[in-house]
């Protein structure tokens, strides 16, 4: 070979073998957080996520990026949000924004993880084949609704034993956990001894026209289902649950931390712990159809006693007792 041949092809393996080099290197791996609300509103679940992956070895900014991507309180954009997600080949996704993101993540990807909380049953959803083997792609937490219902009527009826019309927020657009919630509501409420009626809102724009149905109805308790619109909605469910001095009950302590009267529910930062240990799993080469759909361990009772003041409620001390949590 003459000098110049040596030189010049010396100089292009030179030139190539850094790039070959940069391209063996593993990339981190992207997880996508998908929800109906914004990253701005869920810290401390995002908190808890990354706790949850720590005790995995992963850091979310060192060995693991964490992208969050929201549809700002519109369920509409959830379809081509999990479609976006898809096309960016991202490693595993997240949803914890209750069933209608779940639902367009499974439906936009067969192969990539999902790991997510549901309120709805994942195997009547046709998420997973079943809860202790899920198989395909998905895996996660999953909460009754059904069961919650019940026990937070009864509460609600410890707190105020003389009220009896119980107005139920509900959201027929999201199926998956709206109708079993209203058919539990409507048995535990009889139950009770309770007068139910429900209020469907399919949008924010509807829950001012719904709470002036629910004073014109003479509602003495508001009874929030589970729904990622409200959760969107909280601050304004609570502006209008004081405007009209009703006493409400709310399925996460997320509304009593910002004025809310009570709330009784799953741990979700707990549950988001759960979801990160699963992901980092999943990161480390196990597939999530061979782990079993858990259920919470913690439930928590939350009670807000300057709300209550402002309402003239006083709360039994049998009922703060077992509270978990007084904000005072």
């Amino acid at each position: 070979m003459k000098r110049r041949e040596f030189i010049a092809l010396f100089g292009g393996a030179a030139t190539a073998w850094p790039l070959a080099a940069r391209a063996q290197q593993p990339t981190m791996p992207i997880v996508a957080y998908l929800s109906v609300q914004s990253a701005d509103e869920r810290p401390t679940y995002l908190a808890a996520l990354r706790k949850g992956l720590s005790t995995q070895g992963f850091v979310d900014g060192q060995n693991v990026k964490i992208e969050y991507h929201s549809a700002d309180g519109r369920l509409e954009r959830l379809p081509d949000l999990a479609a976006e997600i898809v096309r960016s080949q991202v490693t595993a996704i997240v949803c914890a924004g209750g069933s209608p993101a779940l639902l367009a993540a499974k439906r936009a990807t067969e192969t990539i993880p999902i790991v997510f909380i549901s309120g709805g049953d994942p195997v009547s959803l046709g998420l997973v084949s079943s809860l202790n083997r899920p198989g395909g792609n998905l895996t996660g937490i999953y909460f009754v609704l059904s069961e919650l219902v019940g026990k937070r009527l009864a509460l609600v009826h410890e707190l105020l034993p003389n009220a009896k019309r119980i107005a139920v927020l509900n959201n027929p657009a999201n199926p998956a956990e709206a109708e079993p919630a209203v058919r539990q509501a409507s048995v535990a409420g009889r139950a009770l001894g309770l007068e139910t009626k429900i209020f469907d809102v399919r949008a924010g724009a509807e829950i001012e026209a719904a709470f002036s149905a629910m004073v014109d109805w003479r509602a003495e308790v508001l009874f929030v289902e589970p729904d990622p619109v409200f959760s969107t909605r909280r601050t304004q469910l609570i502006t209008l649950s004081a405007r009209y001095a009703l006493a409400a009950s709310y399925y996460l302590r997320d509304f009593v931390d910002v004025g809310g009267l009570m709330s009784y529910g799953p741990d979700n930062a707990e549950n988001h712990v759960q979801m990160g240990v699963y992901l980092g799993r999943i990161l480390k080469g196990e597939k999530p159809g061979d782990l079993p759909v858990v259920q919470p361990t913690k439930y928590e009772l939350v009670l807000n006693l300057k709300t209550a003041k402002s309402l003239s409620i006083e709360v039994p001390p049998t009922l703060l007792a077992r509270a978990d949590e007084v904000i005072e």
